[in-house]
């Protein structure tokens, strides 16, 4: 018995050194022969954890398109994820007039996008007034720039060639770090995408179809650090330094390259064979890495908790398709799901300690609340937030006195005997272990769970497009300013995902109903961006939270250490969970900056 487990073992040792051994292999078959040896020193490679939708900037409704496109385009301004002071970048200085109702920016001189095109005040007038503004261009960037309980815009103002204003119809104390950190589009590149022909009627702006994945990469004009050399879908993306980046000298680092790696494992593998720079910590990585951290040439840095959420969430929507007069969601699944009854006896029911024992080897801490763990906004437990700590027993208390029932085999059924089932997805890949865990425990207090991990591509189209769809597992990227998620809780805006009305040109969804809740919170949220007083603001979003944890359209679960491998050769890093939590990017705000040992 004992020979035959060590042969087992055995076996399982030549199997992992066989994948490493092909890995490597592949690496050098993908690389060797189209790159010189000399940019092979000077290169980057990380991983990106998903493939992206689109290289539109506008358009983004992801992370992993944002991340991508992030790197060649900048706005007026950047925040330091260290200081958490803000800091210039297009713009030389600003100034508030007028008791903060105006907001002046003064550009630098002599910008020029990657293509030698000057980059102007015109520029940054186009980006606001002819595209974010636009109605008929959908984004979430419009929904966190709408002001006060009118939702009014900042009226944009050329002051001169180099000044350009932003009128707030009032206080607005998210203002300066919202509408300078937003990336500057080229006027010249997107202008002619928005002519409309006046004989075509109900016609879609050519913008809408404007730097898809199949654009030619040498159409995309950038004014970040890079421009993108190449993109191979779900393969990688190659990036090289802009030639007309105002920071002189800068990038150090001649070729920086994304390697699409879905599976968490693969990239590990990879990270472990040398193909990758830099690697995102599982809790389960770390006691196997933190041992060959020396002989393996690499530093793990622990940068605290996460920005960010990862939740299930229940299709709230009660309407119909108006093409098809079908419900978005069954009946009697909607009647479940909008009971919030239900949402709390599946919150008591997730045990999140074990996600965290199990799957994050004790290495994160249970989310309570839609606002980052780090951000000072945060409203403890220990300040009074509502938590909903392991107790399956209270799960089917509370379902029963709501009217479900057990069957003799124990299965949960509905006042009207419906027995209590649904599909849970998950993005294929970091999710699904969390999903299984989850499915486990609600298979205990009696319910039926479809667990399906797809692609994250497929998930997006559900929520965007057919809305059809029951739960899912999905996670959000944070930062310090609740005011960041205004779309999410916002009860039109383009990502309130739990009930989505209709966005752009849609017709509106027969039956669908926002509950008050949902305009609580939205109007918590208005509330919180006109305050300026940072006491007062703190105790808004601190009601806000409480309410979504009393309603429950997220269910939080956990939030791991941000935990990020980086090889010794790789100089000047300085992660941040507050520069981003999504994979490798924490490590890489300061890119730029970022120096390879010879």
């Amino acid at each position: 018995m004992r020979k035959s487990i060590q042969k087992r073992a055995k076996v399982k040792q030549w199997k992992a050194l066989v994948l490493l051994l092909l890995i490597s292999i592949c690496s050098l078959l993908l690389w060797g022969c189209a790159i010189a040896p000399e940019t092979i020193k000077n290169r980057l490679v990380v991983p990106l954890d998903g493939d992206i939708k689109t290289f539109n900037p506008v358009l983004i409704q992801e992370a992993y398109s944002g991340i991508a496109i992030g790197y060649t385009l900048t706005g007026m301004l950047t925040e330091n994820p260290l200081t958490k002071e803000v800091e210039p970048e297009l713009a030389e200085k600003w100034e508030f007039q007028q008791e903060g109702k105006q907001l002046i920016f003064t550009m630098r001189p002599d910008l020029k996008w990657s293509d030698g095109q000057p980059l102007t005040v015109d520029d940054v007038l186009f980006t606001y007034q002819n595209v974010i503004f636009n109605e008929k261009i959908p984004n979430g960037t419009r929904d966190v720039l709408r002001i006060g309980q009118s939702q009014t815009l900042p009226k944009v103002e050329k002051l001169d060639d180099r000044r350009i204003s932003f009128f707030l119809s009032e206080p607005f104390a998210p203002a300066l770090r919202t509408i300078g950190g937003i990336g500057i589009l080229p006027k010249h590149v997107f202008e002619p995408t928005l002519k409309e022909d006046p004989k075509v009627p109900n016609q879609k702006l050519k913008f809408l179809e404007t730097w898809t994945l199949t654009t030619p990469v040498n159409q995309l004009v950038g004014n970040g650090p890079y421009v993108i050399q190449e993109y191979r879908p779900s393969e990688r993306i190659i990036y090289k330094p802009n030639p007309y980046y105002w920071k002189k000298g800068l990038p150090y680092i001649k070729q920086f390259v994304m390697q699409i790696v879905e599976s968490p494992d693969t990239a590990l593998l990879r990270f472990r064979s040398q193909d990758l720079d830099m690697y995102r910590l599982r809790g389960e990585d770390y006691q196997l890495l933190k041992r060959f951290e020396q002989r393996d040439r690499y530093k793990i840095y622990n940068a605290g908790p996460a920005t960010g959420q990862a939740f299930i969430m229940f299709n709230l929507n009660k309407g119909k398709n108006p093409k098809t007069n079908e419900p978005f969601v069954d009946p009697k699944k909607s009647k479940w799901f909008n009971d919030v009854i239900f949402r709390r006896a599946v919150a008591y029911a997730i045990n999140r300690e074990a996600i965290i024992t199990n799957l994050s080897r004790g290495l994160a801490q249970t989310q309570n609340s839609p606002v980052s763990i780090p951000s000072p906004y945060f409203f403890p437990p220990e300040k009074g937030l509502k938590v909903y700590d392991y107790q399956p027993e209270k799960s089917k208390e509370i379902l029963l006195q709501a009217g479900y029932k057990y069957n003799s085999e124990q299965q949960l059924l509905d006042a009207q005997g419906n027995l209590v089932r649904f599909t849970l997805l998950a993005p294929a890949g970091g999710r699904v272990a969390m999903g299984a865990q989850i499915k486990s425990d609600l298979e205990k207090i009696g319910m039926k769970i479809d667990f399906t991990p797809v692609d994250f591509r497929i998930i997006s189209d559900k929520l965007d497009n057919s809305k059809q769809w029951d739960a899912t597992i999905l996670g959000f990227t944070g930062g310090a300013e609740p005011n960041s998620a205004i779309n999410l809780w916002a009860t039109d805006g383009d990502s309130h995902m739990f009930n989505k009305g209709p966005v752009g040109d849609e017709q509106p969804f027969p039956g669908r109903e926002v509950a008050d809740w949902e305009k609580k919170i939205h109007s918590l949220m208005i509330q919180g961006a006109q305050e300026l007083d940072e006491t007062k603001r703190k105790a808004i979003y601190a009601e806000y939270q409480q309410l979504v944890q009393e309603q429950l359209p997220l269910i939080h679960l956990t939030m791991p250490l941000y935990l990020v491998a980086v090889r010794d050769r790789v100089e000047n890093a300085q992660p941040s969970a507050l520069a981003g939590s999504t994979g490798v990017t924490g490590a890489l705000w300061n890119l730029e900056q970022l120096k390879l040992k010879s």
